[in-house]
């Protein structure tokens, strides 16, 4: 199964039981510290799926890093004029 049929699946489970709670609460009454305890956290299952999916919505379609265009010409000496030739030896000796 994918992540999508497996959110599908939790969310329908989520649907029946906020049904049954809704039964319970008729039953029961919805004044009870236990039923509103339920209720809040069926509540709470609820949006941390939705947040759930919405993560797994934005994870499913990975961001390709923006490719740069190296040119084939040659580089603007002047751009290189300031700086020294620190690690390539002196000019006029050979690298050991």
């Amino acid at each position: 199964m994918s992540v999508q049929d497996d959110l599908t699946t939790v969310q329908r489970c989520l649907d029946d039981l906020a049904r049954s709670v809704g039964r319970l609460e008729q039953q029961l009454g919805s004044g009870g510290l236990e039923m509103r305890r339920v209720r809040t956290d069926a509540t709470h299952l609820r949006e941390s799926v939705a947040l759930l999916r919405e993560a797994a919505a934005t994870s499913a379609s990975p961001k390709r890093p923006e490719l740069v265009t190296i040119p084939d010409t040659p580089y603007d000496d002047s751009l290189w004029i300031d700086t020294d030739d620190e690690g390539l030896g002196a000019r006029d000796r050979r690298a050991p």
